[in-house]
This record gives C-alpha cells, sequence and structure tokens, in this order.
C-alpha cells in the first residue's frame, strides 16, 4: 500500500459541435485549472456561445463523477480542458464572373476532465510564514545620490547656449 494517494479522474466529451474549434478553445482557457463551482459561476457570466456548450459538458462530468465514483462537486476541480478540431462540412457559394468560393462550416470535439482535489496530509506540517521571510535575501540599500553628481547630470543635458545666459 503507497502512501502517496492517486486522484481519481473523471471526464466527459461533447463531440462534433457546430462551432469553429478556435472560438470554444477562447472560453475553455477560462476554467482551466479553477474549482468546479467557481468554472460555472465564470461560464454563467462568459457571453460567448461556447459558454453554453462548456457548461454542459462541465455539467456532464460532474454527474458522472458523482454518479460512478461518489465524489461530491466541491472536492472536484477542472483538470484540463481542450478543444480538438472535428470534420469541416465544406460548402461553396456563388460570386462574381462564374467564380466560387469555399465556406467551411467547422465542427470541434469539446473534452472536459475533472479531478480530485488532493487531501494534506495530516502528518506534513504546513510551512509557517516566518520561515519563509527568513529565506529571502535581503536586498541591498540604494545609495543616495550626492549633491554634486546630481548638478552634473542637469548641467550636461542643457545645451552650451543656455548655459551661458544662466550665468
Amino acid at each position: 500500500m503507497s502512501a502517496v494517494e492517486t486522484a481519481r479522474e473523471v471526464r466527459a466529451q461533447a463531440k462534433y459541435v457546430r462551432m469553429s474549434p478556435r472560438k470554444a478553445r477562447l472560453v475553455a482557457e477560462h476554467i482551466r485549472g479553477r474549482s468546479v463551482p467557481e468554472a460555472r459561476a465564470v461560464l454563467a457570466f462568459t457571453s460567448r456561445e461556447a459558454a453554453g456548450v462548456l457548461q454542459k459538458v462541465l455539467q456532464s462530468a460532474v454527474s458522472n463523477a458523482e454518479a460512478n465514483h461518489g465524489i461530491a462537486e466541491e472536492q472536484l476541480y477542472v483538470k484540463t480542458t481542450y478543444v480538438d478540431g472535428g470534420p469541416v462540412m465544406k460548402r461553396w457559394r456563388a460570386r462574381a464572373r462564374g467564380r466560387v468560393a469555399r465556406i467551411r462550416k467547422r465542427t470541434c470535439h469539446i473534452t472536459v476532465t475533472l479531478a480530485e482535489r488532493p487531501q494534506a496530509s495530516p502528518d506534513v506540517e504546513p510551512v509557517r510564514a516566518e520561515a519563509v521571510e527568513a529565506v529571502k535575501p535581503k536586498r541591498a540599500p540604494a545609495r543616495k545620490k550626492t549633491a554634486a553628481a546630481s548638478k552634473k547630470k542637469t548641467a550636461s543635458k542643457r545645451p552650451a547656449k543656455k548655459r551661458e545666459a544662466a550665468k
């Protein structure tokens, strides 16, 4: 029996979604690494069409976790989300002078993987804030400029004519 407990993973997939994978990836990036309740809140307030589809896939993954593994929703987080390209439906549209313009109607496959949050071991002590601060290297104090050094810099920046006029 090993001391390290492996996290259980649950997956849900939506295939052949009539949406561009590029547009769906923009929304998928927002929920990656978040807890399930937080991911639901983000998707609820995202105004893109892909948010609705991702919300359904997330709900399916949560249902799979509860039904198949008995894991509560609060213990889950979004481990990975990725959007792969699916088959492209090719259509055409008539253009001027007997030409044709191709229209590509893209599809995608959306996958959401949930994992159980790892439980902290009771025998491991948490790191104290004082210990972390002691490890940080001290920064050297900034040197103060002397009055003569600051006058030299300002004097050298002036044009020669103005310096003579100032005297």
